[in-house]
Parts: C-alpha cells; sequence; structure tokens
C-alpha cells in the first residue's frame, strides 16, 4: 500500500526518551510505595480464607486485637455503606460477609504500627468453615451448569448448514491458559484523612475515577470528598484497571476509623493469590472448508473460566468474540460462549483483554486445517484473509476498510526469507530424529477502542504560566508505556514549543475528573487528543491577539522552535504569553475528545465498536528437543504498524515487550491449583516467566510503512496491546516442529502455555519415541 510521506514535525514522530527513563534506571521515581509517610502512619495487612468454598461459621479475632501496636481491626460487619466493590456487578464482597467463594479471599483487615506487626497479627486469627464442593475448573464448572453471567450467541449465517455442505469438516478440542500480571510495583494504596473529613488517597490505579467513586461509596461520601492521585505505576497490565479497588477501599476505610494515614501493600506472594488473572479458555469447534483451506463454516464454543464474581469478566469474554476472526472473513459462523463461575479468584483485564483469547482459536483451527490437508499453515490462513466486498465484513457487521494485512505479510514473508528457511528446516529435521525446529508466521488484527463506547473519551487541563512553560494534567495512566512522553511530544508540537518547556503532571481526579481506565491501548488516542484540543485553543488564542499585535491575518501566525510569527513579525513565546495576560486573556484551557464513529449494539451485537485496527504479522523459528520437551526460541522477525508512529523508540519497545509477555502466556507461565482451591504458582519461585535469556539474539522489529486512515492523532496507531498477540506465532512454530514428528495428516494436541510437561504430552499423544 502506497501512503504519503509523513509530514515534517519538530517533536511528533521523533523517538525520545521516555520522560522518566533516567529516573527509573537510577532509582528516583517515585511510586506510591515511594513516597514520604506521614507522621503517624499505619500498615495495613489481609486475614484470608483457606478454603475453597464455604461458609464461615465463626472468627475469633481476639488475639488479634490483643497484639500491642494493632489499631484497628475490620471485618464485613464494620462496613456501613457501600459493602462490594465489583466494577459491573455488586457481586464482589470487600470483606468476606459468609460465604467464602475462594480460597484467599480476604475476611478482615488490619492496621498496626508496623508492616510487621500488622502481618503477624493476621496470622493469629481463628476460623471455622463449613466447606462445600468446590469448582475450580472450567470442566467442573461447565459440569454444573454454573454460570457468573449468562451465556452468549453471536452469528451470522447459516453455519449448520455450510458445514453440511463443505467439502471437508473437522472437529477439535483446544485450551489455552490464563496469566498472572507480574508487574514490578505491586498493589498498594495510601490513604491520607483530610481534615475537612474528605480522603486523599494515592493508589497504584489504572482508574483513578472508578476508585475514586468505590471509595467514596465504601465510606459514604459524596465523590468530590475524595481525591485520588497517581503519579506513576510500576506495570500494570490490566491487573490494577479495576484489582486495586479492594486495596484502596480498606486503606481508607482503616484510615477513616483510625483517623490516621493508612498504607496497604500486599505481599507479592499474596498479590498473586489473591488478584486476578488472564481468563484462560477451552474450545470445542467443528470447521467445514474445501481443497484450498478456505472456511465454509465454523461452529465454535468458548468456555471461559470467569472466578468467583463477574468483575470486567462481560467485556472480556466479548471482546474475545469480536476477535474470533482474527485477520480472517467468516461468512458463517456461530459463537457459542460460556461465561462460567469457579471457586477461583475473580479473573480480569489482562493485555488484550480477551482479544488473544480468540485469536487463539482461530489460529489454532486454520493450524488443524493445514495438517490435515498437508500444507504450509501460511497457505491457509491467505486463503482466509479479509479481502474486497463482500469478504470485507466482520461477523459483527464492522467493514474493514484499512486491512494492509496481505501487503505486510507478503513484505515480512519477503524479508524474513520464510520460504527459504522453511526448506532448510524441513532438511534438518529429516536428518535430526530428536531436535526438531519449527517455523510460523502468523497475522495481527486488532479493534481499537474501548467495546464500553461511552469509556471513549477523555479530559486534559492546560496551564500556560508567564515564563512561557506549560502544564499539562490529563486522566491517563503512565505505567511504563510512554503515555506521558508522547502526550508531551504532542502539546510541544501544537504549541511550537522545545520539549522541556511542557510538563506532564500527575493524573488527579482533583483536575481531570470522570476519566476512562488507561486501558485498550487508547490512553495516548484519547488524552492525547483531549491534550491536543487544550493547548490548540490556547494556541488559536493567542495567533488572535497576534494577528491584532501586528495586523496580520491570523490564519498566517506561525508557532515553531519557543518563536510566534508571521512574515518579518517574530515574539518569543514567552512574551506573547505576557501580553496575553496584561490583557486579561485565559492562559488555561480544558481540552475533551470523544472517539467519533464507532457505535454498537448490545442487543443485536452489530455496529461499529472500534475506530480502527492496528495490524502486524511476527515470524517465529523454534528447536523441540524431544527428549525433554523443552524449546527454544531462535528468531523472531516482526513487521508491526503502528500508523505515523508518535514516537518510534516508545512503539519499539512496547513492540518487543509486549511480544515477550505474549510468548510468556503460550509456552511458560503456567498457573496451577492445589486439589483444595490453593494457587500453587504464588511466586517467582513457582511461576516462571520469560528472562533475557529466553530472547533470541535475532530479533528484529520493523515498524510498517503506513498512515493510519482514520485522522486520529497525527493518523498514529495504538501499540499498547496488539503486539502480545504476535507471540502466537511462538506457539505455532512449537506446534510446527511438533508436526514434524506426526504421521502425515496428523494433527498435534498441544495445550498452550506449551511448557516441557505440554509437549512431552503432545509427543505422547501422536505415537512419536526419538530414536526409535
Amino acid at each position: 500500500m502506497s501512503t504519503p510521506p509523513p509530514p515534517a514535525h519538530d517533536h511528533v514522530g521523533l523517538p525520545y526518551a521516555h520522560d522518566s527513563a533516567r529516573l527509573h534506571v537510577t532509582g528516583r521515581a517515585r511510586y506510591t510505595d515511594d513516597l514520604p509517610e506521614l507522621p503517624g502512619t499505619l500498615h495495613a495487612a489481609l486475614g484470608c480464607a483457606e478454603v475453597a468454598h464455604g461458609r464461615l461459621s465463626a472468627l475469633d479475632l481476639d488475639t488479634v486485637r490483643q497484639l500491642p501496636g494493632v489499631r484497628a481491626v475490620l471485618t464485613a460487619a464494620d462496613l456501613c455503606h457501600g459493602t462490594s466493590c465489583g466494577p459491573i456487578e455488586p457481586d464482589d464482597p470487600i470483606l468476606c460477609a459468609g460465604e467464602v467463594s475462594f480460597f484467599g479471599q480476604p475476611l478482615f483487615a488490619v492496621a498496626a504500627d508496623s508492616v510487621e506487626i500488622a502481618r503477624r497479627a493476621v496470622r493469629l486469627a481463628w476460623a471455622e468453615y463449613e466447606t462445600q464442593p468446590a469448582h475450580l475448573d472450567i470442566a467442573s464448572a461447565r459440569a454444573a451448569a454454573d454460570y457468573v453471567l449468562p451465556p452468549v450467541e453471536m452469528q451470522r449465517g447459516d453455519a449448520a448448514a455450510a458445514l453440511q455442505q463443505a467439502p471437508h469438516r473437522l472437529q477439535g478440542q483446544l485450551s489455552v491458559g490464563g496469566q498472572e500480571h507480574f508487574y514490578l510495583e505491586g498493589q498498594v494504596s495510601y490513604a491520607v484523612p483530610r481534615d475537612d473529613g474528605g480522603l486523599q488517597l494515592y493508589c497504584s490505579t489504572q482508574h483513578p475515577s472508578e476508585m475514586q467513586q468505590l471509595v467514596a461509596e465504601a465510606l459514604g461520601l459524596p465523590a468530590h470528598a475524595v481525591t485520588v492521585e497517581c503519579r506513576r505505576i510500576g506495570g500494570g497490565f490490566g491487573g490494577k484497571e479495576t484489582q486495586s479497588a479492594q486495596w484502596a477501599c480498606l486503606a481508607a476505610l482503616l484510615a477513616q476509623r483510625t483517623g490516621r494515614p493508612v498504607k496497604l501493600r500486599l505481599d507479592r506472594d499474596v498479590d498473586i493469590a489473591v488478584t486476578g488473572k488472564r481468563h484462560d479458555f477451552a474450545y470445542d469447534y467443528d470447521a467445514g472448508f474445501d481443497d484450498s483451506g478456505r472456511l465454509h463454516g465454523l461452529e465454535l464454543t468458548l468456555a471461559a473460566r470467569c472466578g468467583h464474581s463477574a468483575d470486567l469478566s462481560g467485556p472480556v469474554n466479548d471482546r474475545a468474540l469480536f476477535h474470533v476472526d482474527n485477520a480472517y472473513y467468516l461468512d458463517a459462523v456461530t459463537l457459542h460462549n460460556l461465561r462460567l463461575r469457579t471457586h477461583t479468584v475473580s479473573n480480569t483485564a489482562f493485555r488484550g483483554f480477551g482479544g488473544p483469547q480468540g485469536m487463539f482459536a482461530i489460529e489454532s483451527v486454520l493450524d488443524d486445517i493445514a495438517r490435515t490437508l498437508q500444507c504450509d499453515p501460511l497457505v491457509v490462513r491467505r486463503a482466509n484473509f479479509y479481502g474486497a466486498a463482500p469478504r470485507d465484513t466482520t461477523h459483527y457487521g464492522m467493514t474493514v476498510a484499512d486491512n494492509v494485512l496481505p501487503e505486510l505479510v507478503d513484505q515480512l514473508e519477503r524479508d524474513s526469507h520464510y520460504p527459504e528457511r522453511r526448506h532448510a528446516i524441513a532438511a534438518f529435521n529429516a536428518a535430526s530424529p530428536v531436535l526438531k525446529r519449527g517455523l510460523a508466521l502468523t497475522p495481527v488484527k486488532f479493534g481499537i477502542a474501548f467495546t464500553a463506547t461511552h469509556y471513549n473519551q477523555a479530559g486534559a487541563l492546560a496551564h500556560v504560566y508567564l515564563d512561557g512553560s506549560v502544564l499539562v494534567s490529563h486522566g491517563g495512566i503512565e505505567m511504563g508505556q510512554g503515555l506521558h512522553i508522547k502526550v508531551q511530544q504532542v502539546v510541544a508540537e501544537e504549541l511550537g514549543l522545545p520539549l522541556e518547556r511542557v510538563r506532564i503532571g500527575a493524573t488527579d481526579t482533583a483536575k481531570v475528573p470522570n476519566t476512562s481506565a488507561s486501558a485498550a491501548s487508547s490512553s495516548a488516542d484519547l488524552n492525547g487528543q483531549a491534550a491536543r484540543q487544550a493547548a490548540g485553543a490556547i494556541r488559536t488564542r493567542l495567533a488572535a491577539l497576534f494577528a491584532v499585535l501586528y495586523g496580520c491575518h491570523a490564519a498566517t501566525v506561525e508557532f515553531k522552535g519557543g518563536q510566534v510569527c508571521s512574515g518579518e513579525h517574530r515574539l518569543d513565546f514567552s512574551e506573547l504569553v505576557t501580553l496575553a495576560y496584561r490583557r486579561r486573556l485565559p492562559l488555561w484551557e480544558a481540552g475533551f475528545y470523544r472517539t467519533p464513529k464507532i457505535h454498537y449494539d448490545a442487543d443485536t451485537r452489530q455496529g461499529r465498536p472500534f475506530y480502527y485496527f492496528a495490524y502486524g504479522a511476527a515470524v517465529s523459528e523454534v528447536a523441540v528437543d524431544t527428549l525433554s520437551g523443552a524449546t527454544r526460541l531462535l528468531a523472531v522477525d516482526i513487521l508491526h504498524d503502528v500508523g505515523r508512529s508518535l514516537n518510534p523508540a516508545i512503539d519499539r519497545g512496547q513492540i518487543e515487550g509486549g511480544f515477550v509477555q505474549g510468548m510468556g502466556w503460550l509456552t511458560s507461565e503456567e498457573l496451577c491449583w492445589q486439589p483444595d482451591g490453593r494457587l500453587a504458582t504464588h511466586a517467582p519461585s513457582t511461576y516462571k516467566i520469560p528472562t533475557a535469556y529466553d530472547v533470541p539474539e535475532h530479533f528484529t522489529v520493523t515498524l510498517f510503512d503506513n498512515a493510519n486512515i482514520e485522522e486520529g492523532l497525527h493518523h498514529s496507531k495504538a501499540v499498547g496491546e496488539p503486539p502480545l498477540m504476535l507471540a502466537l506465532s511462538v506457539f505455532f512454530a512449537i506446534r510446527d516442529a511438533l508436526g514434524y514428528c506426526a504421521a502425515p495428516g496428523q494433527r498435534v494436541p498441544l495445550a498452550a502455555p506449551a511448557t516441557p510437561q505440554a509437549v512431552l504430552d503432545a509427543l505422547d499423544a501422536i505415537g512419536y519415541r526419538p530414536g526409535a
């Protein structure tokens, strides 16, 4: 696709370093737990349930209260106002009120003079339970038909008829595991009572406005009495969108009860045990296709483990349904979605928000078809790509108007030498009975916007001071993804200022109200546009003044390099600001943005839920040891579409990090529960995230030359979530390697994550014996 050359910019499109990079590497970046503690600060800890499902019949906290240094003990009986911290449904108790829903559910909270005393105190409690049977996995919940939300069906065309008439038909079952967020900074809130009865809350969260609302409800206060501030968080990945609420509410309630500041920071083991994960899914499919591998019909059931409460399981599963197509046109399709209740921690948002689980299903189906037809999976993938009308419309009714995948995949195939490597790998495997190599090229098409339309809005506040410096406040959260530097670049560009003359302030509900979560890859799109509008309004006002001063037309006034000029007339920006102040012109402005064009009918499940799509593709090559099941990633080549990049350095970092996190989800990060419901993988010693050792030396990332067809923010595209799904290429490369161990046309039943044990199980299932 030919695209116009990018316009010349002073700041937008340049690879500036992250605004806090030096602070990060020198250890001077302050996170919530680093803030100076006020005199009298108390520290909180949790007492948690030790059964997965049952009734709390007795709870003795006398010895807890008697421990010297304990200042308050809070139970569900002490909650006088809001008792739930559920983001959508009021089914997520702040503290257990009697029925225990998962192992580790908080029963009570303690505030004490030190962290050590608080944690020692909670171990002194005595609890008694009337245990009940627990559903811990998808299979048991499905057998009991236990749903946290009603099942959903989505369809287009007559899938049953298409399946009957298709030349070939294939059925199968698949599964993909969950994932722990494993952010570097754990869950932490610091609540400080104010002298007017209100509360100041410092919270590591992706959603300050939601924390404000839920904390206010828990305290019985109006929202204006609670202020939430967050300068930065040390990673979130969705795990601090709703899951920060419970700890914020408990810190606030203890602060209200004691009249003293209270900090609640979860111990890492507790954090992992009591916070939600990525939803794991199980699938059943029935696919009809022709000799080219093109799908004629598909019936697919997606069963998700949601946990004990709804949390965000509704929209997560919705997005999984939206992304079941990935890059492929589904002519006749019926989707069944089961949202299952289990007696485990409530699963929640995670980078990709259901999209990865949807894509995993269709990629697995197409890979199975390719194995059955004994052809390269890339051939089958290409045969199913979206194309010209009528093959340009999704199963939910949105036209794919900006599809660049055919050109993008062609370029990646050529640049990565995919055909040559495919032949070389076949030759290697023919001579190697133990070590097998595999190769896969997988595409990504990811919709950008919140699927709940009303969240697609943002506000910002810009202040220009008399020295010509600018302070911008917006509703987004900097979690390491480079949001602040991008907004800083956009504002500096708009006002024609050196980058250092623009500063982004801490996110504060007292400055920008009613903000959406920093999620859905939309933070730069939304907050950047709001900040641009605020700065643009100030620029227009100053240009009009300059035109009056020099008798020129406002349209000819330029802002560049800290100067304002028109023809031979020129003023320093700060001089013009001073003149505006003396004429009593406002030097601040609020900006507001709402994403255009999007709409969606939840009843008919039709509409345009996304503003645009981001695209990408990756080639991964792996080696598999068939004796041990160990796998190693040998090489990665990525070509990704970020539109006209706002900051190529930041975007490359997001692509690399997203890919590696996705690789962890699909290869090593396995969540395991013991039969009693206790999470066994609750620490770095038992839960394996990728390390630098797992990243291959050959790791190339190229930005696809493309401009967003939507105006967007300087025709850029979002980059937070889409790269994670590029890691599907790693999983299917492992599958490809195992395919060389299978009989012709035999499918490889590899479960995700593809741990060494899963690889050995798959080899056993296909009957491969190395060296036999």
